[in-house]
């Protein structure tokens, strides 16, 4: 449809921060889709899906729209949300199976007059006739995130209104995503005036997560020579990004819920309670409806964060969003967002991408040091050498050409990073934070590299 055509900024195809926390939603009118359940314990139960809205759930957690107690379905059975003009339902991989009338499946169209069967209980899809406003937004960009997909335009409204407000927001996606991009453009795009801080669950030793969260006195344990606070502390006045938050142990869940429900903490060693005024945004790859069924995660915990939920789809599901990364990543890397041939940037179209942005930002830079178009590449097509050459010298030395090709590789691409980043911390005068936002690699990962190269 010609009004769902995104609006495009600068000249890799993407409208800056300013342009989205602007932009009108194109709004036209659709057909909803009505869901009824017609035999189970539920029966008479029903809810109405909007046109462009978030997926919406059936199971029986309490976060999900159509909410059962149905024993037999799991606690998050089934999606249901618009494509387009279609509707699709997707299993969220329940205990007993989602059907199409007789029919398990996985991921399925679906269309009025036709059943849903979770578990015991049978749902009718029918039309709905009232006639929704669907608001799609036409950014191609919400602060630092990037895609102008329906699924990414679906998402951006919706964030736009979270990030006006203070609740905690879970945000989910699959590894590589851009859950830690999207949480720092929700601080960013709400005018949040204090810091951003970001604690990941996966890389503090589990007998210092309570530290680090919450710090600690000096002579609290061994090794604690100095007093220190935690990222609560840290991020007072701010946004508190707690990273893959499945990984955090119970102990530690109930501690956390603690500090929510009072707003303050206690340093380890500590008597005093300090006071502090964060907001939390926590960010998963696990399924916490799972984790909680199952005793691995605390059920008021999981609802005193799931205030809001936001869903980044993975890549494979966004639909022409990989040119305009691509582009994005070229220019950022090397100045120029034409850097990429076409026939390698049909190449990465066509792939899956199980690592999502982060796995194609990585190839892009692949490319752009190396000129590889594909993992394992031993050399770029004859017509792309060029292009490939003019980044080789800067990263390949004589005695490369004496080791195997993947030892070769490895280490150039380290030449790379460590010239990159120290490139972009010259131009932002040593601010991790800066040049993270300027390259568009999450602050995170940017301190991993430069971990890892600064310190051999």
């Amino acid at each position: 449809m010609s009004n769902e055509r995104p609006t495009f900024g600068d000249d890799d195809g993407t409208a800056d921060v300013a342009t989205v926390s602007q932009a009108m939603p194109l709004v036209h009118a659709r057909e909803g889709l009505r869901v009824v359940v017609v035999d189970g314990p539920d029966t008479g139960k029903a809810f109405v899906l909007e046109p462009d809205a978030s997926p919406a759930l059936v199971g029986t957690s309490p976060v999900c729209e159509l909410r059962l107690v149905d024993p037999t379905a799991s606690r998050r059975h089934a999606a249901l949300q618009s494509d387009g003009a279609r509707w699709r339902v997707s299993d969220l991989g329940s205990t007993n199976g989602t059907w199409v009338d007789s029919v398990s499946v996985g991921t399925a169209w679906v269309q009025p007059g036709q059943f849903l069967r979770c578990g015991s209980t049978v749902l009718r899809i029918e039309a709905d006739r009232t006639t929704f406003a669907s608001t799609l937004s036409n950014a191609a960009r919400f602060g630092l995130v990037i895609g102008a997909s329906h699924a990414m335009r679906r998402l951006y409204p919706l964030a736009e209104r979270v990030a006006r407000t203070r609740v905690p927001v879970i945000i989910e996606g699959e590894t590589g995503t851009g859950k830690e991009v999207l949480a720092e453009s929700l601080h960013e795009v709400g005018g949040s005036r204090g810091p951003f801080v970001v604690f990941d669950c996966t890389t503090v030793s589990t007998q210092l997560v309570e530290s680090e969260l919450f710090g600690h006195e000096r002579g609290a344990f061994t090794g604690a020579v100095a007093t220190r606070p935690g990222v609560f502390e840290e991020a007072n006045g701010g946004t508190l990004l707690i990273d893959e938050i499945g990984d955090l142990e119970l102990p530690l869940q109930a501690k956390l819920l603690r500090v929510l429900d009072r707003g303050e903490v206690r340093r380890v060693g500590g008597r005093s309670v300090i006071k502090v005024d964060v907001r939390i945004l926590s960010a998963t790859r696990r399924d916490l409806d799972k984790a909680v069924s199952e005793g691995r995660f605390r059920d008021d915990l999981f609802h005193r964060l799931a205030v809001a939920r936001l869903e980044l789809p993975p890549l494979r599901e966004r639909s022409g969003d990989v040119p305009l990364l691509v582009r994005h990543f070229a220019r950022d890397l090397t100045g120029s967002a034409d850097a990429i041939p076409p026939h390698v940037v049909a190449r990465f179209e066509a792939s899956p991408w199980p690592g999502n942005v982060r796995e194609l930002r990585n190839a892009v830079a692949r490319f752009v040091a190396l000129g590889e178009d594909e993992p394992g590449a031993a050399a770029a097509p004859a017509d792309d050498r060029e292009t490939a050459g003019s980044a080789g010298p800067s990263v390949l030395v004589e005695e490369d050409f004496d080791l195997p090709f993947a030892v070769a590789r490895r280490r150039a691409q380290a030449r790379f990073e460590r010239a990159y980043v120290e490139r972009l911390l010259a131009k932002h005068g040593g601010s991790v934070t800066q040049a993270a936002r300027a390259s568009g690699i999450a602050a995170r990962y940017f301190r991993l590299v430069k971990a890892r190269n600064f310190s051999r």
